[in-house]
């Protein structure tokens, strides 16, 4: 590949707005940077704005995209929510949610993100007779990204059981394998690729049986694959954990070798001080997901609390009420101000790492999220000129980011040093919002 050279009106190398840098980007990675350069170099692609590397999406599932606006209506909790859920999960096929997906990926890489982890759980047909080709539903999803453009970790999940060993309900049968040695030997038939992490998953303490656990674990840590699981999202999990092990589920994974520094907690939110504990000492991640959290009632999770426990943050859009990285990182730092009456959890560049770096690194691409030699050419360029994050002068360019810019201001992504979204629009999918408004009627029942 020749190289290309980017020039970058301003930049986030870490921890402030440098003006003027060269990014030298050869087979699609960053040769070189420069900076203190004033003007474009003869030939290089002008981003004017603010570039930060690329966003990752920790979590998502992204079939729920479907659902936005349609569960708005009338009352309920996180419960009733999922009965919706479910129905849309019924009515998808391999062709269907490639459909969807792809939408859905093209829209986050509008949103400036570049990865995703994509946190998959459903495997088979309607009643749970799997497909000719075991893992098509994944393989859909892989496909969706690579023609968005975007990066994928298919984290891929063992859901078991309705809960604590319960059998499957009918809407679940999609999902389960039936036992964990069966997951594996599926997930093992997928393979990592360009632009492709395999990892794992756990649904949840309720969907996976105790004694299953550590399958799920050992598979994960012969790959050096990321881990994930949702963790204590809501109150009615923890008092049946306790009712089933007479533990919280924190300690329950703990004791089943789930936790670890591959390892990362969705969500965190009902936890003891022992369960804080535990995650830090472990270097377990803790994934937050605050427009979600917010949406479905969930509660606020004590991120602060955490991160100083030793717990690195990443940010997901999850159930996609919207997808905008920029709000997840705003609604992180402003969700601890209103628990706590005090201002200034987090510095901007705190905030742009969780969605950037530390992000990547939860999903297994260590040498992304940064702008920096060697790392792989993946940034974002936000827009300083907009109506929301016109007037701060350019040296406060995270703080605007981060405080008052949203995904609409996103104006140039590149992966692997090719552009997948230029001037606000993606380069492979014209028109995401037609893409999205007939891959989601198609699903209506």
């Amino acid at each position: 590949m020749p190289l290309t050279t980017y020039w970058l009106e301003h930049a986030w190398l870490g921890t402030y707005a440098e003006p003027g840098v060269a990014l030298d980007v050869a087979d699609g990675r960053i040769s070189a940077v420069r900076t203190g350069v004033d003007t474009p170099p003869p030939g290089a692609v002008v981003l004017r704005g603010f570039t930060v590397p690329g966003l990752a999406n920790a979590h998502s599932h992204a079939f729920h995209r479907a659902l936005r606006g349609t569960v708005q209506v009338g009352s309920g909790t996180f419960w009733t929510w999922r009965e919706v859920m479910y129905g849309v999960a019924q009515r998808l096929t391999p062709d269907s949610y490639f459909t969807l997906a792809r939408a859905v990926y093209a829209e986050m890489a509008l949103a400036g993100v570049t990865a995703v982890g994509e946190f998959h759980y459903l495997h088979h047909a309607p009643g749970g007779t799997p497909y000719a080709d075991p893992n098509a539903m994944g393989e859909a999803l892989i496909a969706a990204a690579r023609e968005a453009g975007i990066r994928i970790t298919l984290l891929d999940t063992a859901y078991l059981s309705a809960g604590f060993g319960a059998a499957p309900e009918h809407h679940q049968l999609r999902f389960s394998d039936g036992t964990a040695e069966r997951w594996a030997e599926r997930a093992s038939a997928l393979k990592d690729r360009d632009g492709v992490r395999i990892g794992a998953a756990i649904h949840s303490v309720r969907a996976v049986p105790a004694d299953q656990l550590s399958t799920v674990a050992r598979w994960a840590e012969e790959r050096r694959a990321p881990l994930h699981v949702h963790l204590s999202e809501q109150t009615a999990e923890n008092e049946a954990c306790h009712a089933a092990h007479g533990t919280t589920p924190t300690r329950l994974l703990a004791d089943h070798g789930v936790l670890g520094p591959r390892t990362t907690g969705v969500h965190n939110t009902h936890m003891t001080d022992e369960d804080i504990a535990l995650v830090g000492s472990t270097s377990t991640g803790t994934c937050m997901c605050p427009t979600t959290e917010r949406d479905l009632a969930d509660g606020i999770g004590p991120a602060a609390a955490l991160q100083k426990a030793g717990s690195p943050l990443s940010l997901g859009s999850d159930s996609h009420a919207v997808i905008d990285l920029l709000e997840e990182a705003r609604a992180m730092e402003l969700n601890e101000r209103l628990r706590t009456h005090i201002r200034g959890h987090w510095t901007a560049a705190a905030l742009l790492r969780a969605a950037s770096a530390d992000g990547h690194a939860a999903l297994g691409w260590a040498d992304a999220g940064a702008l920096e030699t060697g790392a792989l050419a993946d940034f974002t360029t936000i827009a300083l000129d907009s109506v929301r994050t016109a007037g701060p002068v350019p040296r406060l360019a995270p703080e605007t980011a981060v405080f008052a810019a949203t995904a609409a201001d996103v104006r140039h992504v590149v992966v692997a040093g090719r552009a997948i979204v230029r001037d606000g629009s993606h380069v492979s999918v014209p028109d995401v919002p037609g893409a999205l408004a007939t891959a989601i009627a198609a699903l209506r029942g």
